[in-house]
C-alpha cells in the first residue's frame, strides 16, 4: 500500500488580517483576483457551502460530480476545491496530470469519514481473515465520503466504492460475487440500504474497531452477510424522529425528506429518502407549487442553495493545502486494482509566489448571529500566486 504524503505551504498573513474586513470589501477583492486569474483557476463550491462562498464558485454540486466537471476541463490547471479534504483528494484522483487540486484548509475534515483510519481497517481484514477465508468471502465497499487510501485499500482486496445514489446498485453487485460485505465507513448508509432491500436484521452486525473482533463473536461474524463498520456522520446524527414528528404537527400536508445518512429511526418516518442531489431536485420541483419541504440531514427551503447550517465548527484558514496530482490509478464506482495516490506540496515549477500572497481570494466568513461567530474560510487568494501568462 502507498503511502499518502500531505503536506502544506504556509500562509505568511494570518486570517487575523481578513476578519475586519466587511463582507463588501472581501465580496469585491475575490471578484476581482476571479478577473485576474481568468481561466487558469476555476472554483469548486460543495452543495454544503454557504451562500457567500457558492457565489464565487464556477460549478457547484456534489463532490463526484464536481470532480468529474474539473477532469473534464483541463484547460484550468488549477482547482480549488471549497469543501472538505476527501473532497479534494477524489477531484484529485480524477484530475489531468496538468491540474494542480488546491484545499483552501488542510484542516477542514468529515467526522465520518475521520471514523474509519486505514489502520483500523487492516486490523480489522487480518481479525475477519483469522475467521473465515476472508479475501474469498469478504467483498470491501467504501462510501465515496472516505480517504483515498480507503479507496485503494478497497482496490487491492478486489472491493468497489458507492454514492448514496447507488449504493443499492453497489451491494447488489458485491453479493453477487462474495458472500459477506464490509461496508464502510457509514453503518447508517449501509444499514438503511440494507432495510430498504428487505436484508433481515439478524444478516447484518456492526463492527466496532475499538472492540475485538469489531465486539461480535466468532458465530455472529461467520453468520453475517453485512459487516456495518461502526461509523456516522455527526451532522446526521443531530435529528431524532421527534424532529420529524414536529414538522408534521405543524404542518401535516408537508413532505420530509432525509438523506439515507440519517438513523434508521429517522429514514422510516420520512416521506422521501435520498442523495444530496435527489434532495435539491426534489425541493427545486416542489418550489414552484409552494409545497412545504422539510430536508432532515441537510436545511433546504424555497429557491435557496443547501447550506452548511449545522456544522458546529468551521475551520480557519490556517495554511494552504495543495494537493498535487502526480499518479493515481483509481477508478471510483467500480472494483480496481491496487491504487497510488501520491499528495505533496507544490513547488517552484508549480505556484510562483506562493509566499507572496495578497489579499482578495484569501477568505470569505460569516458573522452568523454574532461578530465573534467566525465560519466558513474556504477560498484562497490566488490573484499573486500563478505567474501570469
Amino acid at each position: 500500500m502507498p503511502t499518502d504524503v500531505k503536506t502544506t505551504a504556509t500562509l505568511p498573513r494570518p486570517i487575523t488580517d481578513y476578519q475586519s474586513l466587511s463582507a463588501d470589501e472581501l465580496y469585491r477583492r475575490i471578484v476581482e483576483a476571479k478577473r485576474a486569474l481568468g481561466q487558469r483557476v476555476m472554483i469548486l463550491g460543495h452543495n454544503y457551502q454557504r451562500d457567500e462562498v457558492i457565489q464565487h464558485a464556477d460549478f457547484r454540486g456534489d463532490s463526484l460530480l464536481l470532480s468529474k466537471l474539473a477532469a473534464e476541463r483541463s484547460e484550468r490547471p488549477y482547482v480549488v476545491f471549497c469543501g472538505v479534504h476527501f473532497m479534494a483528494e477524489t477531484a484529485d484522483i480524477l484530475s489531468r496530470t496538468n491540474q494542480t487540486v488546491i484545499l483552501p484548509d488542510m484542516a477542514a475534515g468529515c467526522s465520518m469519514a475521520d471514523m474509519a483510519a486505514i489502520e483500523q481497517v487492516d486490523e480489522c481484514w487480518e481479525a475477519l481473515g483469522r475467521i473465515l477465508p476472508v479475501e474469498e468471502t469478504v467483498l470491501p465497499a467504501v462510501y465515496v465520503n472516505s480517504a483515498a487510501v480507503l479507496k485503494a485499500f478497497c482496490g487491492e482486496h478486489g472491493g468497489i466504492t458507492c454514492t448514496s445514489s447507488n449504493a443499492k446498485a453497489v451491494i447488489e453487485w458485491a453479493w453477487a460475487r462474495r458472500e459477506k460485505i464490509l461496508f464502510f465507513p457509514d453503518e447508517h448508509l449501509g444499514r438503511n440500504t440494507a432495510n430498504k432491500m428487505g436484508i433481515p436484521r439478524e444478516q447484518m452486525i456492526v463492527w466496532d474497531p475499538f472492540q475485538p473482533n469489531g465486539g461480535n463473536t466468532r458465530e455472529a461474524i461467520k453468520r453475517a452477510k453485512l459487516i456495518l463498520w461502526k461509523g456516522h456522520c455527526s451532522v446526521h446524527q443531530m435529528f431524532q424522529p421527534v424532529h420529524v414528528d414536529q414538522f408534521r404537527k405543524q404542518y401535516p400536508d408537508g413532505t420530509v425528506i432525509v438523506h439515507p445518512e440519517c438513523h434508521e429511526n429517522v429514514v422510516n418516518k420520512a416521506d422521501l429518502v435520498g442523495s444530496t442531489e435527489f434532495i435539491i431536485r426534489t425541493v427545486d420541483g416542489r418550489a414552484g407549487r409552494h409545497r412545504r419541504v422539510a430536508d432532515v440531514g441537510r436545511h433546504l427551503g424555497p429557491h435557496r442553495h443547501a447550506r452548511d447550517l449545522l456544522h458546529p465548527a468551521h475551520h480557519l484558514l490556517d495554511d494552504v493545502g495543495v494537493l498535487a496530482h502526480r499518479h493515481a490509478h483509481l477508478a471510483l464506482g467500480q472494483a480496481v486494482g491496487a491504487a497510488e495516490v501520491q499528495l505533496e506540496a507544490v513547488d517552484a515549477g508549480g505556484l510562483h509566489g506562493a509566499y507572496d500572497l495578497l489579499p482578495g481570494l484569501a477568505a470569505v466568513f460569516l458573522h452568523d448571529g454574532g461578530d465573534e461567530d467566525l465560519a466558513g474560510v474556504v477560498l484562497l487568494e490566488l490573484a499573486k500566486v500563478i505567474e501570469p501568462i
